[in-house]
C-alpha cells in the first residue's frame, strides 16, 4: 500500500469527469489511509521545454536539473516524495491535452542524453512508483488507447517519473451533454483502484 499518492491532473475544467475520477481514486487510497495531494496543472507556471537538452548531459540515476525556473521542479518535488502517482487528462484532438503534454515534455531529464549520443538512455532501469493513469473521450472508452495518443502520452510520463502502471480508466462518451455525468460503475471502479494502491 502506497503511503502518500500524488495525482497529477491535466484537465482545464476542475470537476470535469478526469477530475472527478481522480477524487474518486484519491479517496480510495485516502480510506485505506494513505497521505493524497492533488495538483491541478492549470495553476502552476510551466514554461515549454526549450530543448536545450541541458538536463540530459550528466549521467546520474538522477533526474537532470532544468534551466528554466518555474513552478516544475515543485511539482516534481511533490511527485519524488510520493510512491503513487495517479496521471490524467482528457482526450482533446487526438491526444492529452496541452497542459499535459507541455508537463510530459519537461521531463526530458529523466533521460541520459549526451551531445553525441544516438538516442536516450533512461536513469533508472526499474520503476519503483505505481501508477494510475485516467483519461477521457468522446469517442467510446475502449477505443481510446487504439484511437488517440492519450495512453502512450500517460504511459511515457508515467515511466518519467519512474513508475509502472497498475491500473488504467478509459472514460468515453463525455461529448454527449454539457455536463456530461460519469456512470456509477466507473466511480466505484476508481475508488477499488484507489484502495488497491
Amino acid at each position: 500500500m502506497a503511503r502518500r499518492v500524488v495525482a497529477i491532473v491535466g484537465s482545464y475544467r476542475k470537476g470535469g469527469n478526469v477530475d472527478t475520477l481522480v477524487d474518486a481514486v484519491l479517496d480510495g487510497a485516502r480510506e485505506q489511509g494513505a497521505e493524497t495531494s492533488k495538483i491541478y496543472l492549470i495553476d502552476k507556471h510551466i514554461e515549454y521545454c526549450r530543448n536545450c537538452r541541458c538536463c540530459t548531459q550528466q549521467e546520474s540515476p538522477v533526474r537532470g536539473e532544468c534551466t528554466i525556473h518555474d513552478d516544475m521542479m515543485a511539482v516534481l518535488t511533490e511527485v519524488h516524495r510520493a510512491e503513487a502517482v495517479v496521471l490524467g487528462s482528457p482526450v482533446n484532438f487526438y491526444n492529452v491535452t496541452a497542459v499535459f503534454r507541455t508537463f510530459l515534455e519537461r521531463l526530458l531529464g529523466s533521460v541520459y542524453w549526451p551531445w553525441g549520443q544516438w538516442s536516450p538512455k533512461p536513469r533508472w532501469e526499474k520503476p519503483w512508483r505505481k501508477a494510475v493513469l485516467i483519461a477521457s473521450s468522446a469517442a467510446p472508452g475502449i477505443f481510446l488507447p487504439f484511437s488517440t495518443g492519450a495512453a502512450k502520452a500517460l504511459r511515457v510520463a508515467a515511466n518519467c517519473l519512474g513508475a509502472r502502471p497498475v491500473a488504467k480508466l478509459w472514460v468515453g462518451l463525455a461529448a454527449r451533454d454539457a455536463t456530461p455525468r460519469l456512470s456509477d460503475q466507473a466511480l466505484r471502479r476508481a475508488h477499488r483502484i484507489g484502495e488497491k494502491l
